[in-house]
């Protein structure tokens, strides 16, 4: 029997981090052929995830270039998955989220008449400046998957209201099963982890988007900068971004506090091991905003919105916006008053039960007509 052949395709951490569980799920199918194409949009960042979950790409454009645009990004990933395209003939391709390389990946596939899944389908903020440029990119993938794997039925709702043509599964998000990797025995691999007194209460942090850039951002590390000098019991662990206008920022302002750890970024393993052991995490990323509620911590969004209001109204995330007051109120309320932190810490987690990317792999194999039934659909 042949083979169906479904090439995954993801360039940046984030999508390593919730595509690497999925390649591997499908790796156990014996009607599929799995093949993984990577474009590096992000070398380092993304070597990492793959070193974590034991991957190696089939294909590598290895497109980063210094200082690239978002142009750089697109026209570098469009012509190399072109090129891949022709020689691997793909069956499917399966492409994640909202990144450059997401958009660019399905671009590329509709291009070559080749059936498009994705990954953590219909979510939305409706401004499509932000966040910039990830908002439109998965509202174009949108128009161009005929497969839409949406996490949660808000997501499925957003299709849905959108008429997208194609099959939409809901499968829950494919982090909660990345998780069931990571998490391990809780040990870190990096050497100032190893270093952090986790019997005080520890924020996790990260704030790297575009949007956030300028003014924001300085809010955001202003805001950290006075709860920091507010509560020296309480240690922030801060891994800083590639970007050099972050690092700026977050050095201008944040450097000479002793309880203000500006490390190095993590691997998959370790940031989730940190949260893990973490009080509550402060973010403007979308992946924590999911990963960290499976762990019982409260989070902070750092962002005006956010294309997850599942978890802000099962009560997991408070979105506080960027400015400095909203930011260090709403800081202190989880670290002066343990009942608002316990109620946030213990509500129930929107996102996931582990099964998304057995769902995902089924759908694709109804979809071939390879099985009989639909998968499950994940509901909290």
């Amino acid at each position: 029997m042949k083979k169906l052949k479904v090439m995954s395709v993801f360039g940046t951490r984030p999508e390593a981090i919730k595509m690497a569980p999925l390649a591997l799920e499908l790796q156990k199918y014996p009607e599929i052929e799995s093949l993984i194409c990577v474009t590096a949009q992000h070398r380092e960042m993304l070597d990492s995830v793959m070193d974590c979950f034991g991957l190696k790409a089939d294909y590598d454009l290895n497109i980063m270039g210094k200082n690239q645009t978002l142009t750089d990004v697109t026209t570098k990933a469009l012509k190399g998955l072109e090129e891949c395209f022709k020689v691997a003939q793909p069956d499917l391709v399966l492409v994640h989220g909202d990144t450059s390389t997401t958009f660019s990946a399905a671009l590329a596939a509709f291009y070559a008449k080749i059936p498009v899944g994705h990954v953590e389908a219909g979510l939305r903020t409706y401004d499509r400046y932000s966040p910039f440029p990830e908002e439109m990119n998965r509202c174009l993938v949108g128009r161009l998957a005929t497969l839409h794997f949406a996490p949660t039925a808000k997501n499925a709702a957003n299709l849905t209201a959108e008429a997208v043509t194609g099959d939409i599964f809901i499968t829950g998000n494919t982090v909660i099963d990345a998780m069931k990797y990571t998490i391990g025995d809780g040990s870190f691999n990096s050497e100032e982890l190893k270093a952090i007194d986790f019997s005080k209460r520890v924020v996790a942090m990260t704030c790297h988007r575009r949007e956030n850039y300028g003014e924001p951002m300085q809010n955001i590390f202003s805001a950290v900068r006075e709860i920091a000098e507010n509560h020296s019991d309480v240690e922030f662990v801060y891994p800083i971004h590639m970007s050099p206008i972050v690092r700026e920022a977050a050095h201008g302002i944040l450097d000479g506090l002793d309880n203000v750890k500006l490390i190095e970024p993590l691997d998959a393993m370790d940031m989730h091991r940190l949260m893990s052991k973490s009080f509550m995490v402060m973010t403007d990323s979308g992946g924590l905003q999911e990963e960290a509620p499976s762990l019982g911590k409260p989070v902070l969004v750092l962002r005006r919105e956010t294309e997850r209001p599942e978890a802000v109204e099962a009560g997991t995330v408070k979105l506080c916006g960027v400015k400095k007051e909203d930011i260090v109120r709403d800081a202190e309320e989880l670290l002066t008053n343990p009942a608002a932190y316990d109620k946030m810490a213990h509500a129930v987690n929107p996102y996931g039960d582990g099964s998304a990317c057995r769902r995902i792999a089924e759908a694709i194999l109804y979809n071939a007509g390879l099985r009989e039934e639909k998968p499950d659909e994940f509901r909290v």
